[in-house]
């Protein structure tokens, strides 16, 4: 009944509703990228097409999470004279620094080595708010559930190929930058979420930088075709994936610990994995590797939640 006196963001039902919902739209996020290579003729090696098609992406999930903010509040979001410093910082690495690294290495290692990689965010997340920002304890559950997490991730990609001891700065090196600099986002976000608008945080972050992506990918001869209703649709709905996902996504930072929450990105790999089994036919993509993935999960989430539930 303890539980039932907490603000509503705070509720562990309501974190585990909110938390899966934001990351079901992440994970659906794999599939679309797929489709979208294809619909808009992006090679698998076209780096700079592939990083002007997420900036793209991102500039239109700025407009989309500042127009919807704005009928939610009814009023027009706008950032003051002392958050601009803030939504510069949360455009470098929640979204240009993190996106351009992560398609770089994306082009130089395997999808199982990067999918494993991608998973250390949350390592990261929680080593940085304990021990660079001091805001929480490492506690042992704390440290417990993440790292049964990472194992599931590890699980829910090993298919006996792909995964190896090699190591380039461009490639694995690059996606643990990307992790890292997912890391710091969600704890600028968090603390900068104390004095200003989650919403309109993500909006213009979204916005300047899905610019700088655009203007990166388009600088080193990115180029989209195939401009269709369907690929104009595809292109529109993983906007709305990232607008949503994402202000949902800092709403509950505001109101609960890094770790409490970035511990659910573990599951977006496994939503990933569901979502690209029924959509993309990838029959094999889905076993008894996923389930004990996603048990293990389940149990890092539980581990971290029940201790955080506790001190809060």
């Amino acid at each position: 009944m303890k539980n039932d006196t907490k603000p509503l963001l705070q509720r562990t039902w309501m974190v585990w509703l909110c938390a899966l919902a934001c990351t079901a739209l992440w994970g659906s996020a794999f599939p679309c990228i797929k489709v979208g290579y294809s619909l808009f003729d992006i090679g698998s090696s076209d780096t700079a097409s592939q990083i002007l098609f997420a900036g793209i992406r991102f500039f239109g999930a700025g407009i989309l999470a500042l127009i919807i903010g704005s009928i939610g509040q009814r009023k027009i979001l706008r950032p003051r004279q002392g958050s601009i410093h803030k939504i510069l910082i949360l455009s470098v690495f929640q979204t240009a620094l993190q996106y351009v690294l992560f398609y770089i290495g994306m082009a130089h290692t395997t999808g199982v080595k990067a999918s494993i990689l991608q998973g250390t965010g949350v390592l990261f997340s929680l080593l940085l708010v304990c021990l660079l920002f001091r805001t929480e304890k490492l506690t042992l559950p704390k440290t417990m559930g993440c790292v049964i997490g990472f194992v599931g991730i590890i699980l829910v990609n090993f298919t006996g190929t792909g995964l190896n001891m090699d190591f380039r700065l461009i490639g694995e090196g690059f996606m643990i930058l990307a992790a890292l600099s997912y890391a710091f986002s969600s704890i600028f976000l968090k603390l900068f979420s104390e004095d200003d608008d989650p919403v309109m945080l993500s909006g213009y972050q979204f916005l300047v930088g899905g610019a700088a992506m655009i203007a990166i990918g388009a600088a080193f001869g990115g180029r989209l075709g195939g401009f269709t209703p369907a690929s104009a649709s595809l292109l529109l709905y993983m906007a709305f994936i990232s607008a949503a996902a994402y202000s949902l996504w800092g709403i509950l930072l505001k109101h609960n610990t890094v770790s409490r929450i970035t511990v659910f990105t573990f599951m977006t790999q496994i939503f990933g994995v569901v979502f690209s089994t029924l959509f993309l036919q990838e029959r094999n993509s889905f076993g008894w590797q996923a389930v004990i993935a996603l048990a293990l999960v389940c149990i890092g989430i539980i581990l971290v939640n029940k201790k955080s539930v506790k001190q809060s």
